[in-house]
């Protein structure tokens, strides 16, 4: 318990929140214990190297967090935001497979549902939390589905489980958790966002998003 109330001290206080957990690491917490060893199931998975060039999803993960520490301040609630980021991609360890010499990691949101609900029970009870932390974990690949078109983009429950605006926003330190982001890069991802926003507010007939000013 202690080791999570230090965590979650420097998730929502620090701006580079990485840091910590690089020097957390070093203590072997994330080889032994468990539900710490979920994240540290990370440090072996592969990505592809065209999509993430930073490496493995360990790697992109920090990323993600410094991303988050940097931003949640734009969040309506900043400490789901950043344990989101902390276990967005939780569900590559199992999902993650080589397919004809691609790296994949389908349905990697929906088991990432699952077991960020098992790796917060064993830290609090407080199920609201686990329940808000688990649905941006869930949809946090609608960025990419909505903008897209793809079959798999559902808005509606989407909508239903977690907030358009924080997915959006976890969506973006998502894009931007990655290496070699330069800046017309960063501009590529921040207009995915906007789409992303606009696509949801048209099929759900909503107003505008404050996020839609992110620069």
């Amino acid at each position: 318990m202690q080791t999570y109330i230090e965590i979650d001290e420097h998730l929502m206080n620090d701006r580079k929140p990485s840091s910590y957990i690089i020097e957390l690491s070093k203590t072997g917490l994330f080889e032994v214990e468990y539900p710490y060893t979920l994240l540290g199931d990370l440090m072996k998975v592969p990505q592809s190297p065209k999509h993430h060039p930073e490496g493995s999803v360990w790697n992109h993960t920090l990323l993600v967090l410094d991303n988050a520490g940097e931003r949640k301040h734009l969040s309506q609630n900043p400490k789901v935001l950043m344990w989101s980021a902390l276990l967005h991609d939780l569900g590559k360890a199992p999902a993650t497979k080589i397919m004809k010499g691609r790296i994949t990691s389908y349905d990697h949101d929906k088991l990432g549902e699952r077991l960020s609900v098992k790796f917060l029970k064993e830290l609090t009870d407080d199920q609201k939390f686990i329940n808000e932390v688990s649905k941006m974990v869930r949809w946090h690949m609608q960025i990419l589905f909505v903008t897209k078109g793809l079959p798999f983009a559902d808005i509606r429950r989407m909508a239903s489980e977690v907030s358009i605006d924080e997915v959006a926003l976890l969506g973006l330190c998502d894009r931007l958790g990655r290496g070699d982001m330069t800046i017309d890069k960063k501009l590529i991802e921040e207009k995915s966002i906007i789409t992303f926003l606009e696509k949801c507010q048209k099929y759900l007939n909503i107003r505008k998003s404050p996020l839609e000013s992110i620069r």
